[in-house]
């Protein structure tokens, strides 16, 4: 069970442009984005640094779309600025948002991958719908309750995670 909470990889944000290109490499051709806390703080704009990490991966030839659990109004204010397709209210962790994301970029699991801050809902979510999950550190501090709850149950289980990954290497 746990380990169905695992990232395929972890990441310490977003920003990691050698990251994307190496699995764009790989054969990677869509990202699918969480938004609060993965590209800007809870609840903060489209920022500078996402609009040009965004202009990469495309001009990079990714397709890009982002997925939330949040309402239409959230996520269409962030992903319009940004050229990207959007699915709101994408009842994460289960998969039908990142299968409705995938039909959008025209991609495969094969080809797709997830970038997001949560195991409970991102992780669980990118692996339940097959495709390849990268956890990253929250950007805020400053969370809902919901959240800071989960963060507490998430740690014996990132700790799990990383037990796991020093046996492979």
């Amino acid at each position: 069970m746990l380990k169905q909470l695992y990232p395929k990889e972890d990441w310490k944000s977003a920003y990691e442009e050698k990251e994307y290109q190496r699995l764009y490499e790989a054969g990677y051709r869509g990202i699918i984005f969480d938004i609060d806390n993965t590209m800007v703080e809870h609840g903060a704009p489209v920022n500078e640094k996402a609009i040009f990490l965004i202009r990469k991966l495309k001009e990079m030839g990714y397709k890009v779309c982002f997925v939330s659990n949040n309402k239409e109004p959230r996520v269409k204010s962030f992903s319009t600025p940004l050229g990207a397709e959007y699915i709101y209210k994408a009842g994460k962790p289960g998969a039908a948002g990142y299968e409705a994301a995938m039909k959008k970029m025209g991609t495969a699991k094969e080809q797709t991958m997830s970038v997001g801050d949560q195991l409970f809902t991102d992780m669980w979510g990118a692996n339940r719908a097959g495709i390849y999950s990268v956890l990253v550190k929250p950007i805020g501090k400053k969370e809902e309750i919901q959240i800071v709850l989960k963060r507490y149950l998430e740690k014996p289980i990132l700790w799990a995670y990383r037990k796991s990954k020093k046996k492979v290497h």
